[in-house]
């Protein structure tokens, strides 16, 4: 191991990031002999376990941290609209979706493996209408319908593993702290311009299908240039190009007339909602 990598293993010692490699080399890059002999339905089945064992150690990390909202006013505003949602992208997905508030001062949005979509409670102060919010839900539920997280995860460890070498002893600890890099991984996110425009495309599709205007994610995007620095969420502006995104979009709603046609591309018929400034939240224990 060079000094870099042994530099920079020990930053992700500090920072928590060693439990990410111990479970994703368990479970994906040194597969065990049953599962490489196993049906094809057996796959998917240790696949659907697995991710489903990572979303719950996220979700018991981000409990631990106090985040997660239980109770608000707020959810009075999301939970209509994610539950349409939620109906119509459920069955392209092989675990249960679903959507939590979670506090932070950054407007975000974030899809975890397992199926939970969280968003911040600042996010819902930052858009300004109905297809503003439902444009960023059917965005994030896109991501889980095509893996992107789970994605994610394995390219972080193969990359820590190249770092490495295979001097790391897997502990059977693992999978109950593995979650505390993964969370600030997705947080942040840094999918590819593809993954992104094709979580965009679909998600267009989610939401005309659930009856949302699939147009309030190009509003949005649209009101990123308006938002100060430090404003503009993290979870679709990993790309600065947001022109060639709203471009790809109107260029997708134009090839089909029929599903894309009865939604006015005029912000003005959106539908805007009030929230009540500094919704009392109730944290989940």
């Amino acid at each position: 191991m060079n000094k870099q990598s042994a530099s920079r293993a020990e930053g992700w010692r500090e920072s928590g990031a060693w439990p990410l490699l111990l479970i994703m080399l368990a479970a994906h890059i040194f597969p065990s002999s049953s599962a490489r002999s196993a049906t094809s339905s057996a796959s998917e089945a240790d696949i659907k376990a697995e991710e489903q064992e990572l979303g719950v150690a996220i979700y018991g990390n981000l409990k631990a941290q106090r985040v997660i909202i239980q109770s608000s006013p707020l959810y009075d505003v999301l939970t209509p609209i994610s539950t349409e949602i939620v109906r119509v992208a459920q069955p392209r997905y092989r675990l249960p979706m679903k959507v939590w508030l979670v506090h932070s001062a950054q407007p975000n949005a974030f899809a975890t493996p397992g199926g939970n979509i969280f968003v911040t409670d600042e996010l819902l102060y930052f858009v300004k209408n109905r297809e503003q919010l439902a444009g960023t839900l059917c965005h994030e539920a896109s991501h889980l319908i095509h893996g992107d997280s789970m994605e994610l995860a394995e390219k972080q460890a193969r990359l820590m593993l190249r770092e490495l070498g295979a001097t790391i002893l897997l502990g059977p600890s693992a999978a109950n702290v593995l979650a505390i890099t993964l969370i600030g991984k997705l947080q942040s996110l840094r999918y590819s311009r593809d993954v992104e425009s094709r979580a965009d495309l679909t998600g267009a599709d989610v939401c005309a299908s659930a009856g949302y205007n699939p147009w309030g994610l190009v509003w949005l995007f649209g009101a990123f240039s308006d938002a100060k620095e430090g404003e503009r969420p993290e979870f679709l502006s990993d790309h600065p190009d947001n022109q060639s995104r709203i471009d790809a979009l109107t260029q997708y709603f134009a090839s089909d007339p029929k599903r894309f046609g009865r939604f006015s591309s005029e912000q003005s018929s959106a539908t805007r909602f009030t929230i009540p400034d500094k919704a009392p939240v109730i944290f989940l224990r």
